[in-house]
């Protein structure tokens, strides 16, 4: 029988091009173009990162979540809206 998945997505790094994030196992590349409102978050911000819902990753500290699948294909998931400069951040729609 199995239990409830105990790994955690975790950033494993931060460019000056994007972050690369693992998740379940399996490494993913966000580039600040893709996914503009990690360019100018804090480092503690794109390091407190969870998973509330298998397949969907969140960022508490910037109100970003996304679908593993974005991630897997950015394209497919294009911008709904641009980040502001202003404190609040918009969510890409996946």
């Amino acid at each position: 029988m199995r239990g409830k998945s105990t790994l955690k997505p975790e950033v494993v790094g931060i460019t000056a091009h994007g972050i690369w994030i693992l998740v379940r196992g399996v490494e993913y590349f966000a580039s600040f173009s893709d996914f503009p409102w990690f360019k100018n978050a804090t480092v503690a911000a794109i390091y407190s990162v969870n998973e509330p819902h298998p397949g969907h990753i969140y960022w508490p500290h910037l109100d970003v979540d996304l679908h593993i699948d974005s991630l897997k294909n950015p394209a497919a998931f294009p911008l709904v809206a641009k980040p502001s400069s202003a404190k609040t951040t918009k969510k890409r729609s996946a």
